[in-house]
């Protein structure tokens, strides 16, 4: 099992950084423009049962992945799992901390290669690299959105 995680602060109070994730193109925003990602469907928002259903290219070969909601505590936090995807598992944990008035973002994903060990260390660093990259400009995003005055 790999760990995964990320964290910004945003200068912006919790609401406010949560009511941004609730928008219905929030995917649309937070997805890099060098990442080709379609989005197929979101459903639900970010309550316990939400679906989102993308389509990824993992190079030249299309990939569908669909994540489900587990848990949603409003203003705190939600946490989404792949029902179907690339990896062996993932589980996204999106966390809304607040701090001074101010939010620590963090995002912190577990999760497991397909192929065992072996694949964890051959392509670990990678996923990690690319997962860094994506989380640095989704952080980046919410906090130019959410600390408009």
């Amino acid at each position: 099992m790999l760990k995964f995680q990320y964290s910004s602060l945003i200068n912006a109070p919790v609401e406010t950084v949560w009511q941004f994730h609730e928008r219905p193109d929030i995917l649309q925003l937070l997805t890099p423009p060098w990442q080709p990602v379609k989005i197929i469907r979101r459903e639900g928002g970010l309550d316990v049962g939400a679906v989102s259903e993308f389509r990824l290219s993992l190079g030249p070969i299309p990939v569908d992945w669909v994540a489900r909601h587990t848990e949603c505590e409003t203003h705190r936090l939600f946490v989404d799992r792949q029902v179907k995807g690339p990896m062996e598992s993932w589980e996204h944990r999106h966390e809304f901390i607040p701090e001074s008035g101010k939010t620590r973002l963090q995002d912190v994903i577990n999760y497991e290669i397909p192929g065992g060990f072996l694949a964890e260390l051959l392509l670990g660093w990678w996923v990690e690299q690319r997962l860094r990259d994506m989380f640095r400009y989704r952080h980046e995003v919410t906090k130019r959105e959410c600390e408009k005055t």
